[in-house]
């Protein structure tokens, strides 16, 4: 797969009209090799495929929570990544599916797709600092941390967590909004929104354009990630390149006009 196929991928994924049809593992590894098309994918795939094995046959003696973590962090040995949790390779599907560890949404995505072919209800949630799941049981939701082993994260512990995370009290307490499923495309925006920040914080432009690019095709509609293209290829002199995201945003949302009409009339100023 080429990075222009990776694209492609993406940009139909991202015109799908139901999130239900969104093939989440499938878009995580076309960003994986739009990032670096030197790979094989297959890693990943064969990761999951055993998953689903695993999940299948666990699931006939163990509830459905137990047997998505067994299976996963078990007999797969996925895991989050302690001591060097801010390498690049956490965020990337395929090197996750080598090393067996990563971010809590990556690792995520490996849940979310096992269980979906596994038919257990499973989705993200969005939680601030921290990517959870929310798996419906016959007894009622459950918060799962795949980056903990898919450990049950308790009520008690979300809220602790929400507020840690700077949330309000009277938010914090409310756990069926703590919970709120996100959908798999969201998820997939969330781990390229997690690149961009690290790149950019890094000076890495090339790597932050790429991550708010594939933003972009996740999410047609949105003008904020042609911003972030702009930005990062200002970081790196393309300055008629950035002028062209910054022309894309405003298309987009005219709400955005006026914010990105001043960034273009500083570019400008640049390249005279």
């Amino acid at each position: 797969m080429t990075r222009e196929e990776a694209e492609e991928i993406l940009g139909r994924a991202g015109t799908l009209a139901r999130t239900d049809d969104f093939p989440l593992l499938e878009a995580a590894i076309a960003c994986a090799i739009h990032e670096d098309p030197t790979r094989d994918p297959q890693t990943a795939r064969d990761l999951a495929a055993a998953g689903v094995e695993r999940l299948t046959a666990r699931l006939r003696l163990e509830s459905q929570e137990e047997a998505l973590a067994e299976a996963l962090a078990g007999d797969l040995r996925l895991a989050g990544d302690l001591f060097t949790y801010d390498h690049p390779d956490n965020a990337d599907i395929i090197a996750t599916a080598q090393r067996r560890k990563g971010l809590p949404v990556t690792l995520g995505i490996f849940y979310l797709h096992v269980a979906k072919l596994g038919g257990l209800d499973v989705k993200g949630v969005d939680f601030p600092g921290h990517f959870l799941l929310r798996i419906n049981t016959p007894e009622g939701p459950l918060a799962l941390d795949p980056f903990s082993e898919g450990r049950v994260v308790l009520p008690s512990e979300l809220t602790r967590r929400a507020l840690h995370a700077g949330l309000t009290p009277n938010v914090a307490d409310q756990l069926g909004l703590l919970m709120a499923p996100a959908p798999d495309p969201a998820v997939l925006i969330r781990l390229q929104n997690n690149i961009f920040a690290r790149a950019a914080a890094a000076g890495d432009f090339p790597r932050a354009e790429r991550a708010a690019l594939r933003r972009a095709l996740l999410d047609p509609k949105d003008h904020r990630p042609w911003l972030d293209v702009a930005a990062a290829r200002e970081g790196q002199g393309a300055l008629a390149g950035a002028l062209e995201a910054l022309a894309r945003a405003g298309e987009l949302d005219h709400g955005a006009a006026l914010a990105a009409r001043a960034q273009r009339e500083r570019v400008r100023l640049r390249l005279n």
